[in-house]
Protein backbone atom coordinates (compact mmCIF):
# COMPACT_ATOMS: atom_id res chain seq x y z
CA UNK A 1 0.00 0.00 0.00
CA UNK A 2 1.56 3.26 -1.12
CA UNK A 3 1.06 6.09 1.36
CA UNK A 4 0.67 9.23 -0.73
CA UNK A 5 -0.29 12.52 0.98
CA UNK A 6 -2.69 14.97 -0.58
CA UNK A 7 -1.30 18.16 -2.03
CA UNK A 8 -2.22 21.01 0.27
CA UNK A 9 -3.75 23.34 -2.31
CA UNK A 10 -3.82 27.00 -1.23
CA UNK A 11 -6.92 27.86 0.77
CA UNK A 12 -9.14 30.33 -1.07
CA UNK A 13 -8.40 28.73 -4.45
CA UNK A 14 -11.46 28.78 -6.72
CA UNK A 15 -12.92 25.37 -7.62
CA UNK A 16 -12.13 24.27 -11.15
CA UNK A 17 -15.08 23.91 -13.52
CA UNK A 18 -15.74 20.51 -15.05
CA UNK A 19 -18.24 18.23 -16.79
CA UNK A 20 -18.23 14.50 -16.11
CA UNK A 21 -20.58 11.53 -16.45
CA UNK A 22 -22.14 10.06 -13.35
CA UNK A 23 -21.58 6.30 -13.52
CA UNK A 24 -24.84 5.56 -11.68
CA UNK A 25 -27.34 7.34 -13.96
CA UNK A 26 -25.07 7.99 -16.98
CA UNK A 27 -25.95 11.69 -16.95
CA UNK A 28 -23.37 14.36 -17.78
CA UNK A 29 -23.10 16.81 -14.88
CA UNK A 30 -21.35 20.14 -14.72
CA UNK A 31 -19.75 21.57 -11.62
CA UNK A 32 -22.31 24.39 -11.78
CA UNK A 33 -25.10 21.82 -11.39
CA UNK A 34 -23.36 19.97 -8.57
CA UNK A 35 -22.08 22.78 -6.38
CA UNK A 36 -24.62 23.94 -3.78
CA UNK A 37 -25.35 27.44 -2.54
CA UNK A 38 -23.99 26.55 0.93
CA UNK A 39 -20.91 24.47 0.17
CA UNK A 40 -19.62 21.40 -1.62
CA UNK A 41 -17.32 18.50 -0.83
CA UNK A 42 -15.43 17.13 -3.82
CA UNK A 43 -13.82 13.77 -3.03
CA UNK A 44 -11.41 11.82 -5.17
CA UNK A 45 -11.97 8.15 -4.42
CA UNK A 46 -11.85 4.82 -6.21
CA UNK A 47 -13.21 1.31 -5.77
CA UNK A 48 -10.12 -0.70 -4.93
CA UNK A 49 -7.98 1.50 -2.65
CA UNK A 50 -7.69 0.08 0.89
CA UNK A 51 -7.68 3.63 2.30
CA UNK A 52 -11.01 4.36 0.61
CA UNK A 53 -12.50 1.00 1.58
CA UNK A 54 -11.44 1.74 5.18
CA UNK A 55 -13.48 4.99 5.32
CA UNK A 56 -16.23 4.57 2.70
CA UNK A 57 -19.01 3.81 5.18
CA UNK A 58 -18.17 6.99 7.12
CA UNK A 59 -18.07 8.99 3.89
CA UNK A 60 -21.59 7.77 3.09
CA UNK A 61 -22.74 8.53 6.65
CA UNK A 62 -21.29 12.05 6.60
CA UNK A 63 -22.85 12.77 3.21
CA UNK A 64 -26.24 11.65 4.53
CA UNK A 65 -25.95 13.70 7.72
CA UNK A 66 -24.93 16.91 5.93
CA UNK A 67 -26.82 16.66 2.63
CA UNK A 68 -29.42 19.26 3.67
CA UNK A 69 -26.68 21.91 3.76
CA UNK A 70 -23.73 20.63 1.72
CA UNK A 71 -23.52 18.83 -1.61
CA UNK A 72 -21.15 15.92 -2.09
CA UNK A 73 -19.47 14.75 -5.29
CA UNK A 74 -17.16 11.76 -5.70
CA UNK A 75 -14.77 11.46 -8.63
CA UNK A 76 -12.61 8.55 -9.73
CA UNK A 77 -9.70 9.48 -11.98
CA UNK A 78 -7.74 6.23 -11.98
CA UNK A 79 -6.38 4.66 -15.14
CA UNK A 80 -8.89 1.85 -15.76
CA UNK A 81 -6.72 0.10 -18.35
CA UNK A 82 -4.13 -0.80 -15.72
CA UNK A 83 -6.63 -0.79 -12.81
CA UNK A 84 -9.80 -2.42 -14.20
CA UNK A 85 -11.34 -2.64 -10.70
CA UNK A 86 -12.01 1.09 -11.08
CA UNK A 87 -13.95 0.82 -14.37
CA UNK A 88 -17.16 2.85 -14.71
CA UNK A 89 -19.24 -0.36 -14.60
CA UNK A 90 -17.66 -1.34 -11.28
CA UNK A 91 -17.90 2.25 -10.02
CA UNK A 92 -21.65 2.05 -10.54
CA UNK A 93 -21.82 -1.28 -8.71
CA UNK A 94 -19.72 0.12 -5.83
CA UNK A 95 -21.92 3.23 -5.55
CA UNK A 96 -25.13 1.20 -5.56
CA UNK A 97 -23.79 -1.35 -3.05
CA UNK A 98 -22.64 1.42 -0.69
CA UNK A 99 -25.85 3.46 -1.14
CA UNK A 100 -24.20 6.62 -2.42
CA UNK A 101 -26.63 9.53 -2.32
CA UNK A 102 -24.13 11.61 -4.31
CA UNK A 103 -22.84 11.36 -7.87
CA UNK A 104 -19.84 9.13 -8.55
CA UNK A 105 -18.21 10.68 -11.60
CA UNK A 106 -15.64 9.16 -13.94
CA UNK A 107 -12.70 11.36 -14.95
CA UNK A 108 -11.46 9.32 -17.91
CA UNK A 109 -8.98 11.94 -19.17
CA UNK A 110 -7.70 12.67 -15.64
CA UNK A 111 -7.91 16.38 -16.47
CA UNK A 112 -10.28 17.08 -13.58
CA UNK A 113 -7.96 15.47 -11.03
CA UNK A 114 -5.09 17.50 -12.44
CA UNK A 115 -7.12 20.73 -12.28
CA UNK A 116 -7.88 20.10 -8.59
CA UNK A 117 -4.26 19.01 -7.95
CA UNK A 118 -5.64 15.79 -6.45
CA UNK A 119 -2.96 13.31 -5.47
CA UNK A 120 -4.46 10.40 -3.57
CA UNK A 121 -7.57 8.43 -2.75
CA UNK A 122 -9.31 9.55 -0.67
CA UNK A 123 -8.64 13.25 -1.19
CA UNK A 124 -11.16 15.78 0.16
CA UNK A 125 -11.80 19.38 -0.95
CA UNK A 126 -14.45 21.53 0.77
CA UNK A 127 -15.63 24.68 -1.02
CA UNK A 128 -17.79 27.46 0.39
CA UNK A 129 -20.78 29.17 -1.24
CA UNK A 130 -18.41 31.16 -3.47
CA UNK A 131 -16.68 27.94 -4.64
CA UNK A 132 -13.54 28.91 -2.73
CA UNK A 133 -11.49 26.22 -1.01
CA UNK A 134 -11.89 26.31 2.77
CA UNK A 135 -10.68 22.82 3.70
CA UNK A 136 -8.48 20.20 2.07
CA UNK A 137 -6.98 17.15 3.63
CA UNK A 138 -7.88 14.21 5.76
CA UNK A 139 -11.22 12.96 6.98
CA UNK A 140 -9.64 11.92 10.29
CA UNK A 141 -6.52 10.24 11.72
CA UNK A 142 -7.68 6.68 10.99
CA UNK A 143 -5.77 4.62 8.45
CA UNK A 144 -5.98 0.90 7.63
CA UNK A 145 -4.27 -1.02 10.41
CA UNK A 146 -3.46 1.90 12.73
CA UNK A 147 -6.18 1.00 15.27
CA UNK A 148 -7.64 4.52 15.35
CA UNK A 149 -11.43 4.49 14.91
CA UNK A 150 -12.94 6.07 11.80
CA UNK A 151 -14.82 9.17 12.99
CA UNK A 152 -14.62 11.72 10.20
CA UNK A 153 -13.88 14.35 12.86
CA UNK A 154 -11.58 16.59 10.81
CA UNK A 155 -13.96 16.82 7.86
CA UNK A 156 -17.05 17.11 10.09
CA UNK A 157 -15.47 19.94 12.07
CA UNK A 158 -14.82 21.84 8.84
CA UNK A 159 -18.36 21.15 7.64
CA UNK A 160 -19.88 22.29 10.96
CA UNK A 161 -17.84 25.50 10.93
CA UNK A 162 -18.79 26.23 7.33
CA UNK A 163 -22.49 25.72 8.06
CA UNK A 164 -22.30 27.89 11.19
CA UNK A 165 -20.33 30.56 9.33
CA UNK A 166 -17.39 30.13 11.70
CA UNK A 167 -13.74 30.27 10.79
CA UNK A 168 -12.21 26.98 9.68
CA UNK A 169 -8.75 26.49 11.10
CA UNK A 170 -6.00 26.69 8.49
CA UNK A 171 -4.11 24.03 10.46
CA UNK A 172 -5.17 21.08 8.31
CA UNK A 173 -3.55 17.67 7.89
CA UNK A 174 -3.14 16.11 4.45
CA UNK A 175 -5.11 13.02 3.61
CA UNK A 176 -3.08 9.86 3.14
CA UNK A 177 -4.02 7.22 0.62
CA UNK A 178 -3.12 5.40 -2.54
CA UNK A 179 -1.79 7.63 -5.28
CA UNK A 180 -4.10 8.39 -8.15
CA UNK A 181 -3.23 5.87 -10.86
CA UNK A 182 -2.04 8.14 -13.64
CA UNK A 183 -1.89 7.02 -17.27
Amino acid sequence: MARTPSNMVTLGTKAPKFELHNTVDDILYSSEQLFSKNGTVVMFICNHCPFVIHVIDEIVSISENYKENISFVAISSNDVINYPDDSPELMKKFAVNKNFSFPYLFDETQEVAKSFDAACTPDFFLYNNESKLVYRGQMDDSRPGNGIPVTGNDLKSALDNLIKNKEISADQKPSIGCNIKWK
